[in-house]
């Protein structure tokens, strides 16, 4: 289907510009038989040549750098072209091979040889320019698609890796409060039915409202509160108007994640600050959570959340975001700039 697509771009470029090369040297001359005759003549070489550059000379010489060998496989195209055209034309149509010149010219003169020679290369340019403008967009549109497919990949890989234990961990402590007969449970399983339908269904589509997103995070909070014996401190907060604020899915749930990975230890509290501020064109978002330096071989822990975030905000927002993580009075902050529009 595409091939036959591609033939019949070539078919009609080739026909509108016979039709408007025959129409304006037949009116010109006032010869509409004439042009239609030299015309026919000219176009089949001009195909001929044509096809042979694009196909052949470009991605064999030009494209591989053979720049001298290009150059004079050209000359050689255009003299053959020159004497095929003449000739056919010459023995064909007219012997009055350039009847647009003053005077009658003969075969072979230099300025019947500079003219044709131009035309010809005007043709072999306009005909380059376009097969490259068609081989960029395909290029362009093909390292889209690569994009889309890494991208989608990513989301996958950070839907895997939060499922797994998290989901397990959850229908583990719901089963205890259903055997407990708990007050809690019913509130678990709604806030764990919004997540399973947030990450099946909503973070397929490329963007979602912020509100949803700080919804979902704190569903995982209170879930991942049952998780742990420990007295969890959290608190999401919320700056300037972030109702009309649309972001890629699941792109703050690392960070909340990475917050519950390295800042519950042992029996110490989890302090837990979730920040959401629109500043300008831009939305700021932080994490700040307790952190024993003495526990970690670094002062800089990265967990599932900052390594693999970092590469997938590169691929969102190229350099138009900006990511630190520190560690200060054992506070481990992370914040996250990234452009509203």
């Amino acid at each position: 289907m595409k091939r036959n697509i591609k033939i019949g771009y070539h078919i009609c470029f080739w026909i509108v510009y016979f039709l408007f090369n025959f129409i304006r040297w037949g009116s010109y001359f006032n010869n509409y038989s004439y042009s239609f005759a030299s015309n026919l003549v000219e176009f089949s070489l001009h195909i001929v040549v044509v096809y042979f550059n694009i196909y052949y000379l470009i991605p064999k010489l030009l494209l591989r750098k053979k720049y001298t060998f290009y150059i004079v496989s050209i000359l050689l195209l255009l003299a053959v072209h020159y004497s095929l055209r003449t000739g056919l034309t010459y023995w064909l149509v007219t012997e009055n091979i350039w009847p647009e010149a003053e005077g009658v010219y003969k075969p072979f003169d230099p300025n019947h040889i500079a003219a044709v020679s131009i035309g010809e290369l005007y043709v072999l340019g306009i005909t380059a320019a376009i097969k490259f403008t068609v081989d960029y967009i395909g290029e362009r549109n093909r390292n889209q698609e690569l994009r889309e497919l890494q991208y989608k990949t990513e989301l996958k890989y950070l839907k895997a890796q939060m499922q797994p234990h998290f989901f397990f961990n959850t229908l583990n402590n719901l089963y205890g409060l259903v055997l407990k007969k708990s007050s809690q449970a019913p509130d678990v399983v709604i806030r764990l039915s919004d997540i399973m339908r947030y990450v099946i269904y909503d973070a397929s589509k490329k963007r979602l409202p912020l509100i949803q997103e700080i919804n979902y995070i704190d569903n995982y909070i209170e879930l991942e509160k049952l998780r742990y014996e420990t007295n969890i401190d959290s608190e999401i907060s919320i700056k300037g108007n972030v109702d009309n604020i649309t972001i890629p899915p699941l792109l703050f749930l690392p960070f909340v994640e990475n917050s519950f990975k390295h800042g519950v230890q042992d029996d110490k509290h989890l302090k837990l600050l979730v920040s959401f501020e629109k500043m300008g064109d831009e939305l700021v978002f932080q994490t700040i959570n307790n952190f024993d330096v003495e526990n970690h071989s670094t002062s800089s822990p990265g967990g599932i959340g900052l390594k693999n975030m970092r590469r997938r905000l590169k691929m969102l927002y190229e350099d138009r975001f900006d990511l630190k993580a520190d560690v200060n009075n054992d506070m481990f902050v992370v914040t996250l700039k990234i452009p509203i529009k």
